[in-house]
């Protein structure tokens, strides 16, 4: 990526954050960012639901209130049918709905394999934009949705699970984190940083915080919240490509004691899909931040560790 200078980009691709932030006035700054993929459920309105929820939570993540959206498809006219590629229109409209945006258009290809997601626009007070590089050293460390997408989704593909073993992750995959994001703002200067946990994992977004912002972290991986039968299914092998990957890209980065057991250090970095925030907030209000999380119902309200001085992105889980 070239490197820009201009006072109107407040964040751009060099710190990994989660949308890009331009500048348009003294009080108003634009939040864009954008995500596609292919299906990892088999029903087509899931996976409009799921691929547009995923692609809101980076607008959430940032602190900023979504506008509008656009859609991205890669359709094969040839061997699927307009009606389902309607199914997952309509999946995305509703979640664009629910979020208090509008579908303004999109773009569509021919492609062998489909692939759906969107465009999203934001807004937000340049001075309350969230970032990955403000986390401190004494912050407390909070999810807001269990883990364990990625084994899930595989499972289905091999045959290793049911349609109903993965609704719980349907339903948190669908679920917006607006909640979240309104929490955020109850709880004010005291949040620090924040991400939403995706295609990285749990560690390795939790890496790029860490190493944006010069610190390093400690996790209780007994509190960190997991899908049902996810521990199940990565002791049965369903492990994702992207997750081995994950794991491997952070063997230089993470330490695990010796009694976190093997499925714990897959699932912990087991690639996401429209997974919780991850945010860092000052000690003494973590507490309340937990609390307007609760009133939210976001679908889980934790703290899984804590900030501490140390090597910039390094994680000791033990």
């Amino acid at each position: 990526m070239p490197v820009l200078k201009d006072p109107r980009i407040l964040v751009d691709a060099s710190t990994r954050d989660d949308a890009a932030v331009y500048q348009i006035a003294p009080d108003r700054a634009i939040v864009a960012t954008l995500d596609f993929f292919t299906p990892i459920v088999d029903d087509a309105y899931d996976f409009g639901r799921i691929a547009a929820a995923n692609a809101f939570s980076d607008i959430y993540a940032m602190g900023a209130t979504p506008l509008f959206a656009l859609n991205l498809v890669g359709w094969p006219r040839d061997t699927l049918p307009y009606d389902l590629l309607g199914e997952v229109l309509r999946g995305g409209a509703d979640i664009a709905q629910e979020a208090g945006a509008f579908v303004l258009g999109g773009h569509s290809v021919d492609d062998p394999e489909p692939k759906y997601g969107m465009v999203v626009i934001g807004d937000a007070h340049p001075d309350r934009v969230l970032t990955l590089a403000r986390a401190r050293a004494g912050d407390v460390l909070v999810l807001t949705k269990p883990i364990g997408t990625g084994v899930l989704s595989t499972a289905l593909k091999r045959d290793l699970a049911t349609a109903a073993d993965l609704a719980p992750a349907v339903k948190s995959m669908t679920t917006l984190n607006a909640g979240g994001a309104r929490a955020m703002r109850a709880t004010g200067a005291g949040v620090h940083a924040a991400t939403d946990v995706t295609g990285f994992g749990l560690l390795g977004h939790l890496h790029n915080m860490l190493a944006a912002s010069g610190v390093a972290a400690e996790l209780d991986p007994a509190s960190i919240p997991l899908l049902p039968k996810a521990m199940e299914l990565a002791e049965r092998g369903a492990i994702p490509g992207g997750t081995k990957r994950n794991r491997e890209a952070l063997e230089s980065f993470v330490k695990f004691g010796a009694k976190v057991p093997e499925p714990v250090r897959v699932l912990l970095c087991d690639a996401q899909t429209s997974g919780g925030l991850l945010i860092a907030v000052e000690a003494d209000r973590a507490n309340t931040l937990l609390a307007a999380l609760e009133r939210e119902a976001t679908p889980a309200a934790v703290r899984i560790g804590r900030v501490v001085r140390g090597t910039a992105g390094t994680i000791t889980v033990s």
